[in-house]
Order: C-alpha cells, then sequence, then structure tokens
C-alpha cells in the first residue's frame, strides 16, 4: 500500500505537485568517501527513506544524509518507478559520516533499532521488494562488520523470527528528488501524521524501548579507512611504512629530534600513542619511548624477518605497523620503543584542547 494513502485516510490526500526530478537527464550521485576527504559513507535501505534519514541524521558524528534510490538496474530512476516495483531499486539513504567521532559498527546497530529485520515483504505500511531492508557495503571492512553485527542480532534471541535483513554490495546510487530530502522538516505535518499511522515507532518501542536511543556516550572512536582513502591521504612513505609494514631512514625523518611538548597519534586511526614526557633520545635516529601513552592502543607481535627475533608493534584500531620494542631502554621502564616517524601525528600540547584531545593535558600539568 503506497505510503501516501495511509495519510490521505488518516488526514488527507497529499499531492505531490512539484515534486519531480529538475533534470531528467540528472547524473547519477555516488556519495563514495574518497571523494569526500575525511568522511566515510554508508548505505541502508530501511522502508521509507524520510523516516531513516530521519532517524540517522540524528547521531553525533552523522555530517549528513540523502535520501535515495540504490539496487535496481534502471538508470536515474524517478519516485513513481522505483514506488511502482517495477525497476528492482530499493528506497535508500546514504549517510556521510565522521569516522573519528562514530564508526561503522555503531551505525549498524542504531540502523537495526529502527527497522523491522523480520520482514520480507517490506516494513511496516509499505508493501513490497521496492521497501525491503538492505545494508549495502562499499568494503569488505563494511561486508564484515555488517555480517558480525547480523550474526550478533541473530544470537541476541531479540527477535522470534528469521532476521532477513539483505546484505548486498553497493553499485550506484540515485539521489532522489528535492521534495524527499528533510522531508521531515519540510513537511512536519505530513511526516508525523504518516509516521504515526505506518506503526513503526509503536513497533521498535515494543521491541527495544529506551535501547534504541542515541547512546550518551561521547567516548571518541579510531577506525582505519579503506585503502583507497589511505592512498589518498597519507604520503608515500606514509604508506609504505603502515601499510607494508617498511622502515623510514634514520636521522631523516620528522620526529626522531622534536623536542616539543605533545603527544604522538597514529597516522591512519587518529589513536594516542605515546607522549613527549617519555621520549628520549636514543641514538637511533628514529623517536623512542619508554612506554606507551595508552597501552591499550599498542598491539605486538614476534617478528623474524630478518633472521632475528623481535617484537614488532602495531596500532590496535589503525593496525599500523609502528617500529619495534626492545629491553634496551632507560629507567624506570627499561623498554625502547622505536617508532617511525612516518607512522606519526604530532599533536602540540597547546593545540591538544582544540584537536579533541583535552584529558591528555593532564600530564603535563603535574610536570
Amino acid at each position: 500500500m503506497n505510503r501516501h494513502l495511509i495519510i490521505g485516510a488518516l488526514m488527507f490526500i497529499f499531492v505531490l505537485s512539484g515534486c519531480q526530478k529538475v533534470d531528467s537527464e540528472q547524473t547519477e550521485v555516488r556519495y563514495m568517501s574518497k571523494e569526500i576527504k575525511g568522511l566515510q559513507v554508508a548505505t541502508f535501505a530501511g522502508g521509507c527513506f524520510w523516516c531513516t534519514e530521519a532517524d540517522l541524521e540524528k547521531l553525533p558524528g552523522v555530517i549528513k544524509v540523502i535520501s535515495g534510490y540504490t539496487g535496481g538496474d534502471e538508470k536515474n530512476p524517478s519516485y513513481n518507478q522505483v514506488s511502482s516495483g517495477k525497476t528492482g531499486h530499493v528506497e535508500a539513504i546514504q549517510v556521510h559520516y565522521d569516522a573519528t567521532k562514530i564508526s561503522y559498527e555503531e551505525l549498524l546497530d542504531y540502523f537495526w533499532k529502527h527497522i523491522d529485520p523480520t520482514d520480507s515483504g517490506g516494513q511496516f505500511v509499505d508493501r513490497g521488494p521496492q521497501y525491503r531492508s538492505a545494508i549495502f557495503y562499499h568494503s569488505e571492512e563494511q561486508r564484515r562488520l555488517a555480517e558480525k553485527s547480523k550474526e550478533d542480532l541473530k544470537r541476541s534471541v531479540k527477535f522470534s523470527k528469521p532476521i532477513v535483513t539483505e546484505i548486498v554490495k553497493f553499485k550506484k546510487f540515485y539521489e532522489a528528488e528535492n521534495c524527499h530530502q528533510d522531508y521531515h522538516q519540510k513537511n512536519p505535518l505530513h511526516y508525523q501524521y504518516y509516521r504515526f499511522g505506518s506503526g513503526r515507532d509503536q513497533f521498535l518501542n515494543e521491541v527495544w524501548g529506551e535501547e534504541k536511543e542515541i547512546a550518551k556516550s561521547k567516548k571518541r572512536v579510531y577506525q582505519k579507512p579503506d585503502d583507497a582513502t589511505l592512498k589518498k591521504k597519507l604520503t608515500p612513505l606514509q604508506y609504505e611504512v603502515t601499510q607494508r609494514d617498511g622502515t623510514e631512514p634514520p636521522f631523516q625523518n620528522e620526529y626522531w629530534n622534536n623536542k616539543r611538548e605533545g603527544i604522538y597519534v597514529d597516522i591512519v586511526s587518529g589513536e594516542p600513542l605515546f607522549i613527549s614526557l617519555d621520549k628520549f633520545d636514543s641514538g637511533t635516529g628514529w623517536p623512542s619511548f619508554t612506554k606507551p601513552l595508552e597501552p591499550e592502543n599498542i598491539v605486538k607481535k614476534e617478528d623474524r624477518k630478518l633472521l632475528m627475533r623481535r617484537i614488532e608493534v602495531r596500532s590496535k584500531h589503525g593496525d599500523s605497523h609502528l617500529g619495534h620494542v626492545f629491553d634496551d631502554g632507560p629507567p624506570p621502564t627499561g623498554m625502547r620503543y622505536c617508532i617511525n616517524s612516518a607512522s606519526l601525528r604530532f599533536i602540540p600540547k597547546e593545540d591538544l584542547e582544540k584537536e579533541g584531545y583535552g584529558e591528555y593535558l593532564k600530564p603535563f600539568m603535574k610536570k
């Protein structure tokens, strides 16, 4: 049943006047992460895109949400074509988000709590394959995380029926007509009547209750971007060192002789790794530290590549090759974390608050 008939039954008939394609040859819109530096993109289908757009854009770290169509073969389809169910498309949204503030896993968790994942015939009052729920992954990492989240939902036994939401490789996305963008803001009365009549919120409240609300935590999220983004973001040396376990030349790198106060974060993920208070001159020509700033962000692995046993050091969230750790360091730890400058980004003490690392000012105050 078309959503506009539902609105009409509740209050009055909605007439789609002026809701047409601006240009019949409108260019296909692909909001890929590589086109917007520093941002990433997720694509979801959860029935009515008015509702999924309104739900997802509330999340901290989400920059914008765009309604559109994906999953079919028809080029540049219109709303009327998609709503007929003959093009193979679904109503969908693309979520542009700052991965340093919200992770893809958090988006997935929120998405699951705002749809009926057991309904294979549509979503709520909107019936037909054009309203089915789906996750369209943009990378293998997104696919892996989506599959894992689906399995976690199954194991939670939250639903007695099977979880049928599809996980599909993303291909193309077409932006919907302007009248459908931010519909809940442009036409709040129509939207509220539709949403209430759809039964969506009644279902979500019954299943999830307060669990579906936005988490209040402001914990910073650290995530590794996809390879295409990394190649654009990093210099060739930074990519070689972090992604291919390379080593930069001693005494010819950015931080070996850096004496400024501040912290060193992973160039890939931004996770805090070391602090200048633990830095010392090892005479090796590489930045050296007696201990990590955040031990949980450091992963140690055995390395036998040069016919000797060494302990490699990697970052937890970015999985960047950082360097190696040795037991020939000074007191009090006796350890020497020998790290490539190319794996690091230095944040001066005076910029910590501005860059979102204000909690690391405290050690400098105690000095």
